[in-house]
């Protein structure tokens, strides 16, 4: 299938809702075949999909309320911590999962952000989950934009395709 030129300068814009393993292993997946194929990439991640851009070297408790606090204990601190959509089953069947992809050399979550962060999708988190959710900038990975829904929506119009994960 030989492609027209012009989708090499398509646009990708994924909004990456979930903080489940499998989702969001979809969404890297998707977002590094775009870079492959040439095309821009943007991950804009709110609510649960700010999970998988923490970095648990600094997560912090201060200037916390209460709720914050519960709330960044009781959330992976990291993106391979993410549970399963379905059948997690208190863990056994992600560890089956990932037992599986290590039987197919399939890399794991953390190896495909790594990848895309490289390949420079550009992952944005939405300052109003942020906010409500008691996330802080610097508690996030090295590189993160903070994006509030205007410029995401100026981004998103600008996309040859949007997807919502």
């Amino acid at each position: 299938m030989n492609l027209d030129s012009n989708v090499l300068k398509k646009h990708l814009n994924i909004l990456l809702f979930s903080g489940d393993y499998d989702k969001c292993l979809a969404a890297l997946i998707l977002s590094n075949g775009a870079r492959d194929k040439g095309m821009t990439v943007t991950v804009f991640c709110a609510f649960w999909g700010l999970l998988i851009l923490r970095d648990p070297d600094k997560l912090g408790l201060e200037d916390k309320g209460t709720y914050e606090k519960m709330f960044a204990s009781f959330t992976p601190s990291q993106a391979e911590e993410l549970p399963l959509s379905k059948m997690n089953m208190a863990g056994i069947g992600k560890t089956m999962l990932l037992n599986m992809m290590d039987e197919k050399d399939t890399p794991h979550l953390r190896d495909f952000l790594e990848v895309a962060r490289k390949k420079e999708v550009r992952f944005c988190a939405c300052k109003l989950s942020m906010e409500i959710m008691g996330f802080k900038p610097e508690e996030l990975l090295p590189g993160i934009e903070v994006m509030d829904v205007y410029a995401y929506l100026d981004d998103a119009a600008n996309a040859g395709i949007q997807l919502f994960i």
